[in-house]
């Protein structure tokens, strides 16, 4: 039977990869690992924020489908997961780490044999030891950048050494049953901050200017901007920060590298993200519960190993896809209704075909804002916005195909991006006559799929007028 490594980044683009054009990308292990496996070049995220991505890629469910789009609706114990489905099937699952922010209560005990770390971290996300708590350069521009450079100490063990080190542990030993390790990252999750050499590599000339907009935007660019005052940030500090951030993400090509040597070369290895970041982006930074743009919602999805015919895939691929596709390959039936598809039969057979579109969402009801979240620096000014301005985080759905992207927004209006002349979505027509049809096309598609996937039926029938046990009257 199969084995399989599953590392999945946080808040990586797609385009911050060698393997998906970055020409000055430094992630080899990442090209090596696409060039032997395949590359998915249309693969979208379902939602734009880590838990509800994870909930849905877990369960095979779109965010609507059972609710499970916000950070405090993750999948509850009496609903199915994917590795739970394989643990059920014979397979040891082992979670390095504790990204729970997944699975509610009971429900990582019902997925995972073990879970956690072996190596423990000694320093939190802002390379102190403790908490987030408000440093001293809080409210100046760098702070509200999420940027804080250099990480000093070479000898810190952060979530993400701690989990590989944890991993690399297990790995040395594993069980003689077909295994399942998950293994969630926080790279390059902001604060922008690295080690060297990391720190270092990346030329802050070479590094991309931001990408600018023209037409219509949603409101939340402009909000976010008035809040964090990036409109005083400077060219030279986006490049800072974005070679920073590139940096991140070759040590996180590293640490995969280490993964994929500890696991072997019988391992079927996939690797992907929850989702993806602006990094100054019609300058903003970091990511929104409604944005739809590609540099948030691409997905630098790879699989590869035994049973994995390897090429590039231009098919429309959604990440609820990849857990099916492991199921397949292992041959287990998911055992729960969901929306993934297995990706094997179009690695096989590209005349096949697979999906035509690909369906990303978020954002809330303006009645939902008392249960938005609430959260200390460094999201502090991001939750304000939310809540000072609820129809800035207004529910958002976005559908893809080979060529067009139109976004439906509830309190604003529609956008459409023809990514053949546009691949960074910058460029809103919306309106404009030569796109009247892609509109009308693309929104009856939008509607259909929300019917088609606005819930499941449970998969345990109950009885109809059970036995009351009340005393009568």
């Amino acid at each position: 039977m199969t084995n399989f490594l599953v590392v999945v980044a946080d808040q990586l683009r797609a385009d911050a990869l060698g393997a998906f054009g970055n020409a000055t990308a430094r992630t080899p292990h990442l090209d090596r690992l696409a060039a032997g496996g395949a590359v998915f070049t249309n693969a979208y995220a379902q939602h734009p924020v880590c838990a509800p991505s994870r909930a849905s890629f877990l369960s095979g469910w779109y965010p609507h489908t059972a609710g499970h789009r916000s950070f405090g609706t993750p999948l509850r114990a009496d609903e199915p997961n994917f590795l739970r489905t394989f643990r059920e099937n014979g397979y040891h699952v082992t979670w390095v780490g504790d990204r729970g922010d997944a699975f509610g209560p009971g429900a990582t005990e019902l997925a995972a044999d073990e879970h956690g770390f072996s190596t423990k971290p000694v320093s939190g996300r802002w390379g102190d030891g403790r908490a987030p708590a408000e440093p001293p350069f809080a409210h100046d521009l760098w702070g509200r950048l999420f940027y804080r450079g250099r990480v000093t100490d070479p000898e810190d063990v952060d979530f993400d050494e701690a989990a590989v080190r944890t991993a690399e542990r297990w790995l040395a030993e594993p069980p003689d049953k077909p295994w399942v390790l998950f293994a969630p990252l926080v790279a390059p999750h902001c604060p922008f901050q690295a080690v060297e050499p990391w720190f270092s590599l990346h030329d802050r000339g070479s590094v991309r200017p931001p990408v600018a907009g023209t037409g219509p935007e949603p409101a939340y660019l402009q909000g976010i901007r008035d809040y964090y005052g990036t409109a005083n940030v400077t060219d030279e500090m986006w490049r800072e920060v974005a070679a920073t951030y590139h940096g991140m993400v070759s040590r996180l090509d590293h640490h995969v590298g280490r993964l994929v040597d500890a696991a072997g070369q019988d391992t079927v290895v996939v690797f992907f993200s929850d989702h993806g970041e602006y990094l100054g982006d019609f300058g903003v930074v970091e990511k929104w519960p409604s944005a739809m743009h590609s540099c948030i919602t691409r997905d630098p999805l790879i699989i590869s190993g035994p049973g994995v015919p390897a090429g590039t895939v231009d098919a429309m691929v959604e990440l609820i896809d990849v857990f099916p596709t492991l199921l397949d390959l292992a041959g287990i039936p998911a055992g729960h209704a969901h929306f993934g598809r297995s990706l094997l039969p179009v690695l096989r057979d590209p005349a096949v075909g697979h999906r035509e579109h690909a369906f990303s969402e978020g954002g809330f009801l303006v009645e939902e804002e008392p249960k938005f979240e609430r959260a200390p620096y460094p999201y502090d000014l991001k939750c304000a916005l939310q809540h000072d301005r609820p129809a800035t985080v207004g529910k958002a759905v976005a559908v893809r195909d080979r060529r067009w992207t139109y976004v439906w927004r509830l309190y604003e209006p529609a956008e459409v991006y023809d990514r053949a002349a546009d691949p960074d979505e910058a460029h809103n027509l919306a309106g404009q006559p030569q796109v009247a049809e892609v509109e009308a096309r693309l929104s009856q598609v939008l509607l259909r799929w929300l019917v088609e996937t606005a819930d499941t039926l449970p998969e345990r029938e109950d009885p109809r007028l059970p036995a009351v046990n009340l005393p009568a009257p």
